[in-house]
This record gives structure tokens, C-alpha cells and sequence, in this order.
């Protein structure tokens, strides 16, 4: 089963310097590296989804500061050109804030180390609440490129998959933008996982018809209260699941748990550009929206399974974090 290596995702050389980025915005039809040779190249990667997923956002904005003492520019202004390059991911934050102390190529490194290494983790915990023959629904990516390595929700179902539970996979698309149908199904693919693109909007039929048992996704923030907030289209499926008896698991790290935001009302939400959606019509845009902590069934980390309530479940996990 192929793997995608941390460093193919994301990289920091010292000969340069330069972080190098694998161009999200090119897969599935294209590999190409994307070289970034100052902090504001690094926001701009991430501004414009070169870069994406939460925890993937958190180590590019990492090497985006190790980058900036190599090179012995401001580091101040670094931090503020990366942190206001996307909005809902808190794992952009916390990460500037672990550097804050320490901007050099190593602390950066182990903190890809130990993201992809709390991922291998709570796979395995996700990999639990699947039953043998599991056909399972994700939506977005939540695999390896997401988050620098094996993947939160896309790394349950490979854990899934090797442990001979997981049947097959439906991938939502994920409108506008496509992450589903272009890096999920992608990263299946390569790890030989049975799987099929479907419209966003077949989703509520498919359900209907019995074809899908759970549903995993990743998470941009979660709030103390357990209120998620993921790719836009979460909400509709978590809907849709609590209406079909269906559960929903959120898998992410502790790095996702915001404690200080007390519910999803307080999550800012990035609108982007209407011409991603129309360039002739006015258009809306939202990239996220917010999935009320009553319709997900649990939510994994590194440290386990978390049930509600989620003010008391994940408030050790994210002082932790």
C-alpha cells in the first residue's frame, strides 16, 4: 500500500533556504513542487490552496517562520503575513504559537514529526467504531495532504481498510473546489482502497438506499463544546445522517481543539472569492460551515474516542494540546 512521504507534502530545504510544497491545486493530473523563498510566498501558498487542510496549513505556516530566521527577515511581520493568510483553521495559530519560542528548522520538523504521528494514532482509535464490510462516506480531504502525512479521516479508513473492515468508500466531489474528487479519490487510489466519486448532492439517496453505514470527516476548529466547523457541505451530511440513523465521527488532532472558543457561533467563517463558484453571476462563497456538536456521534484524536459530552471530554485534550 503507497504512502504518501511527509517531506513529498511539505518540506523545508536550508540550502536555498525554501520550503518546497506539493501543489495541491494541480493533483490529480499533475505532481509538481511548489518552491516558496520567503514567509509571504508561504501565506500565499496557503491563501490560495497550493497548501491545504488544517494541520497541513499548521506545518507550512511552521516552515514559513523557520524559513524566515534562516533567512534573518522579520519575524514578527512573518507571523502576522502567515496567520492572516486563512481564518477558520485554528491549527494555523496554534502552530505559529509553537514556534513563537523556537523558529528554527528543527522545532519545525518535529512538529510535522509529531502531527503525522498523532495521525497514525487516532486512526487507529477511529478504526474501532468500524464493523467488518463498513461502506463508509467522507467528504472533502482529510488524508495525507491535509495534514502532512497518513491522513485524519482518509487515515481511519486506510487503518480500516488494513485491519480488512472497511468494504468500499464513496467520496463526496466537495463543490466548489473538488478536494473530494481530485485528492481524495486520489489518495485511495493509491492506497488500493475500493472506492467512487458521487455528487455532493447524491448523497441523502444513497443513504436512503442503505448504502452507507458511517461517515468520516476531518475538522478545520472545534469548539470546547464540541460545534465542528469542516469544509462546507458537512453541516447538509450531518443532517442527513441524523436523519437516517446514520453516525458521523470527526476525526482530527488536538492541535483542531479550539477551548477558547466556547461554540461554533464564535468560529469565523473565510468566505472566498465568488468567482470560484461563478464568473458570470454573482456568487456566495463560504468554505466552511459549522456542524452542531449534537449530531456527531464522536470525535477522535490521538488520545481516543471522545463522546458528549464534549465540554467534558475534550477539555483535557485540548489543555493538553
Amino acid at each position: 500500500m503507497q504512502e504518501l512521504e511527509p517531506e513529498r507534502i511539505a518540506r523545508l530545504e536550508e540550502d536555498g533556504p525554501r520550503v518546497v510544497l506539493l501543489d495541491q491545486r494541480l493533483l490529480p493530473y499533475e505532481e509538481v513542487d511548489l518552491v516558496c523563498t520567503t514567509a509571504a510566498e508561504v501565506a500565499d501558498a496557503i491563501r490560495t490552496l497550493a497548501v491545504r487542510g488544517a494541520p497541513a496549513i499548521g506545518v507550512a505556516a511552521a516552515y514559513g517562520l523557520a524559513l524566515t530566521a534562516l533567512r534573518g527577515d522579520d519575524l514578527a511581520e512573518a507571523e502576522r503575513e502567515l496567520a492572516s493568510s486563512r481564518p477558520t483553521a485554528v491549527n494555523l495559530f496554534w502552530a505559529l504559537e509553537q514556534m513563537r519560542a523556537d523558529p528554527t528548522p528543527e522545532r519545525a520538523r518535529a512538529l510535522h514529526r509529531e502531527e503525522v504521528e498523532r495521525c497514525h494514532r487516532m486512526s487507529a482509535h477511529a478504526a474501532e467504531l468500524f464493523e467488518p464490510g463498513t461502506r463508509a462516506l467522507t467528504h472533502c480531504n482529510a488524508g495525507g495532504l491535509a495534514t502532512g502525512g497518513y491522513g485524519s479521516a482518509v487515515g481511519a479508513l486506510r487503518t480500516a481498510w488494513e485491519r480488512g473492515l472497511l468494504a468500499s468508500v464513496l467520496v463526496d466531489e466537495t463543490r466548489p473546489l473538488l478536494q473530494g474528487a481530485r485528492l481524495t479519490a486520489w489518495e485511495l487510489e493509491h492506497a488500493g482502497i475500493p472506492h467512487a466519486v458521487i455528487a455532493d448532492s447524491a448523497a441523502a439517496s444513497l443513504m436512503a438506499r442503505g448504502e452507507v453505514d458511517l461517515i468520516v470527516a476531518g475538522a478545520d476548529r472545534i469548539a470546547a463544546n464540541g460545534d465542528t466547523a469542516n469544509k462546507i457541505g458537512t453541516y447538509s451530511l450531518a443532517v442527513l445522517a441524523a436523519h437516517h440513523g446514520i453516525p458521523l465521527y470527526i476525526v482530527a488532532p488536538s492541535s483542531t481543539i479550539d477551548l477558547a472558543t466556547a461554540s461554533g457561533d464564535d468560529i469565523p467563517i473565510e468566505e472566498r472569492d465568488g468567482s470560484e463558484i461563478s464568473t458570470r453571476f454573482t456568487a456566495r462563497n463560504p468554505a466552511f460551515d459549522v456542524t452542531p456538536a449534537a449530531l456527531i456521534a464522536a470525535i477522535v484524536t490521538e488520545d481516543g474516542v471522545h463522546r458528549p459530552p464534549y465540554a467534558e471530554s475534550l477539555a483535557p485534550v485540548g489543555a493538553a494540546a
